[in-house]
């Protein structure tokens, strides 16, 4: 039987993957042997020992101490792709109201709660609606910064409003790729991408190398009066440099869905409040993926999806299995084989990855594992978690 400790309100479409018969599921147990949790900020000390993979229903997980699960042989998930549909649509919208003048517009029409004349007051917005005056998306150059899974659709999409997409990502991966249109132009840099779109939109991580991507220096090279929308992370953008981008006219307007004080009331500024993935299907799409992602791991020891371990997936075939993780240094893996033919166990298969500093491992044995062997696993130097499956 399994332990699941959940943080904040976690969809039902999400704890509903999890069968009872081999699943506890509740708020804040201890002694879990998982995490599943969204926005929540999980302090270390809310980690128990027991715990052997964290899973966080959504894509940033910023909230999480990342370098200490590290250290501890502790896989964090996340559900890339499973909010994108939900950021796409909200990425039309910031373009659409950055375009036209609707929502000046919209409060405009409701200041004239004194006009009792409906004649009059048509005559009146007939004559007021020059100053909202916008520009069409159609034949707009649309710069994508970030080509994952958001970025690709976004890219996409803008494609079928008739715009012209240019692309800028160096880490695009061949899933990526794939879900790409080849209608969509790559850029060698962010600054020739800047040069040439009217419209810019981020679909960057929070990471070190994307920390302030638009600074004083970039924010340059903006096609005079081009649009910056943000719905990726706060983080990405450098709120000083575009509000002076903006003061000097270089921006036209910056749509982000992540409002800081110094942005609050600034002209040319338009501020959503981080609601991006705040649909209902996003929510549940969330839940359900990271739910599975933790129920083959803590059945299988698979891994798809995390930010911290590789990606490792293994058949199952017959025998037992065990999964361990280790420091990325050689002959660790050595030395575990020897463990296997000290106790006269036969491998039956063996998959290990590395990812920076950290190796994963699984390995499909013909006898079941005891307590003693994965003690003796867990003390070889290197090792730093073993479990069975």
């Amino acid at each position: 039987m399994y332990k699941v400790s959940t943080f904040n309100n976690i969809s039902s479409k999400g704890l509903d993957r999890f069968d009872t018969e081999n699943f506890i599921v509740k708020a804040g147990q201890e002694d879990a042997d998982a995490i599943l949790l969204r926005s929540h900020k999980l302090n270390v000390t809310e980690i128990d020992n027991t715990v052997k993979a964290i899973a966080r229903a959504g894509a940033g997980v910023n909230n999480i101490p990342l370098a200490d699960c590290t250290e501890r042989g502790i896989p964090v998930f996340n559900t890339p792709g499973a909010n994108a549909n939900a950021v796409k649509e909200l990425v039309l919208t910031g373009l659409l109201l950055s375009s036209r003048g609707i929502v000046d517009g919209i409060n405009y029409v409701n200041t004239q709660g004194s006009v009792n004349d409906a004649k009059e007051l048509s005559k009146l917005l007939e004559k007021e609606k020059k100053q909202f005056r916008g520009q069409e998306l159609h034949g707009k150059n649309l710069g994508v910064i970030g080509l994952g899974a958001i970025g690709s659709r976004v890219a996409n999409m803008a494609l079928e409003l008739g715009m012209n997409v240019l692309g800028y990502d160096p880490a695009i991966s061949i899933e990526a790729a794939w879900r790409l249109s080849s209608s969509v132009q790559k850029m060698d840099s962010i600054q020739s991408l800047l040069a040439k779109s009217d419209y810019v939109t981020l679909h960057l991580p929070a990471i070190k190398e994307t920390h302030h991507t638009i600074n004083q220096d970039t924010a340059r090279h903006f096609k005079k009066g081009a649009r910056l929308l943000n719905f990726a992370r706060e983080e990405v953008v450098d709120s000083d440099a575009t509000l002076s981008a903006i003061e000097s006219g270089q921006l036209g307007m910056y749509i982000t869905d992540f409002p800081t004080p110094e942005l609050i009331g600034k002209k040319g500024v338009l501020l959503m409040p981080h609601i991006g993935a705040s649909t209902a299907e996003a929510e549940e799409n969330c839940a359900a993926m990271a739910a599975d992602q933790l129920k083959d791991f803590l059945a299988n020891g698979n891994i798809k999806n995390s930010v911290n371990f590789p990606t490792l997936v293994l058949e199952r075939s017959e025998g037992f299995r065990i999964g361990f993780a280790n420091k990325n240094v050689p002959k660790v893996l050595s030395h575990v084989l020897a463990v296997f033919a000290e106790n006269d166990i036969n491998v039956i298969d063996i998959l290990n990855k590395s990812r920076h500093e950290i190796a994963y491992n699984l390995v499909d044995i013909d006898k079941a594992p005891t307590e003693e062997l994965l003690n003796a696993l867990r003390e070889i130097e290197g090792v730093i978690t073993a479990n069975s499956f």
